[in-house]
């Protein structure tokens, strides 16, 4: 018979990641890859900043993910350049 040897399927489904530390660079791929400093916990949402500033954004745990070291960079290296250049961050 059809499944008569097949096991049942007691594995919990992958849970949501972790938050990371205040402060973390990170990557929301929900908004075409945005890099991001993680702020906390809203709920069932993780609340989201600006690298050089500005206003906060909610994003599903799922579509984050840590920064890769040279998106880091990236990001430290833009928000340094419009400071150098005296732009408002």
């Amino acid at each position: 018979m059809y499944g008569e040897n097949a096991r049942p399927n007691t594995q919990e489904p992958p849970g949501l990641p972790e938050p990371p530390v205040p402060g973390t660079l990170v990557v929301d791929t929900s908004r075409a890859d945005r890099v991001a400093e993680f702020r906390g916990v809203a709920g069932p949402h993780w609340s989201l900043r600006p690298v050089g500033g500005g206003r906060e954004w909610e994003a599903e745990p799922r579509h984050v993910r840590p920064a890769l070291l040279i998106e880091q960079l990236r990001a430290r290296t833009a928000r340094l350049n419009a400071r150098s250049r005296g732009e408002v961050l």
